[in-house]
């Protein structure tokens, strides 16, 4: 059985790590607080360009552009793809990072040759373990989802589209749908289908708008925002549901902290009393040593 000094010793232990996790939930939550508030800080503006595209195709549902699948086709064959995939940089967060990387595998599970752009320390080390080639890697960006590295990595998606070097592109990251539950979900960015943006239940005989240059290059400058907005709403998603899987993780992490500190304490109580019991059982042993001795004494003098 341990001593008392070693379960002092581990209950101490316990302790201090019971404050890292309490900090860390601490400060997951401060996160997860600003990161939806920078998020609906911005949404208003995307929603905006949604709606402005959707009145393009009220005005004209058969405009051709590079970005939507060609009129009354639901699928352009053939690839090569490419993938965004969204991790953290840092693990205790649950099954979060896990989850994001089998979205993946399933991709390059139904096509092998997908560009892997990687967000995050986890999914590139992950990656690169399992000898899985990367395309790109952007460094601090799960850590610190702006606005502008949203664009920089969709400057970078959009070139390769447009030089066609992949014909697809899907975006893998994990939706937050509220503070219980967030899944790993993977979505094709690029081509959009005309119907994510058309609505047939609405009367467009009094629409009439005049688009300068003209239409197309009008449509091409707001899909270039709206990609990097959506970039940007998946890239606050991830790092929303990062943080609040840390939460969960430290959230659990200290109920078992504070089962064990009981355990502890009523097993360090159990070896205490037990010393004390000891200790009394060998104080009362001596005692009645004495008390024989001087008795065994005496009686000797008396036979004298």
């Amino acid at each position: 059985m341990a001593s008392t000094k070693e379960i002092k010793d581990r209950i101490e232990s316990v302790r201090q790590t019971q404050k890292i996790t309490n900090a860390m939930y601490l400060i997951s939550s401060t996160k997860l607080r600003r990161a939806r508030e920078d998020l609906a800080h911005t949404r208003p503006y995307f929603e905006a360009l949604r709606a402005e595209i959707k009145r393009i195709f009220r005005t004209s549902s058969d405009i051709q552009n590079r970005y939507f699948y060609p009129p009354h086709e639901d699928d352009i064959k053939g690839g090569p793809y490419a993938c965004l995939v969204i991790t953290a940089d840092k693990g205790l967060a649950g099954s979060y990072n896990q989850n994001a990387v089998k979205e993946t595998m399933h991709i390059l599970a139904d096509h092998p040759g997908t560009k892997l752009f990687v967000v995050g320390e986890y999914g590139r080390h992950y990656f690169n373990q399992h000898q899985i080639p990367i395309e790109q890697s952007f460094l601090y960006t799960a850590q610190n989802p702006t606005l502008q590295r949203a664009r920089e990595i969709s400057a970078i998606l959009l070139d390769g589209y447009n030089k066609g070097l992949w014909k697809k592109i899907y975006i893998v990251y994990t939706d937050m749908a509220n503070s219980l539950s967030s899944a790993a979900q993977s979505t094709r960015l690029l081509p959009f289908h005309r119907a994510h943006f058309a609505s047939a239940d609405e009367d467009h005989a009094s629409d009439s708008f005049e688009f300068m240059p003209d239409m197309a290059t009008v449509l091409d400058n707001m899909i270039e925002s709206y990609i990097s907005g959506f970039i940007y709403s998946a890239l606050i998603d991830s790092f929303c549901s990062e943080q609040n899987a840390r939460m969960t993780a430290m959230d659990s992490a200290n109920e078992n902290a504070q089962r064990l500190l009981d355990e502890l304490s009523l097993q360090y109580n159990r070896v205490r009393q037990s010393a004390i019991t000891l200790e009394i059982t060998e104080v009362s042993a001596g005692a009645k040593a004495q008390r024989h001795k001087r008795e065994t004494a005496r009686n000797a003098r008396k036979d004298v």
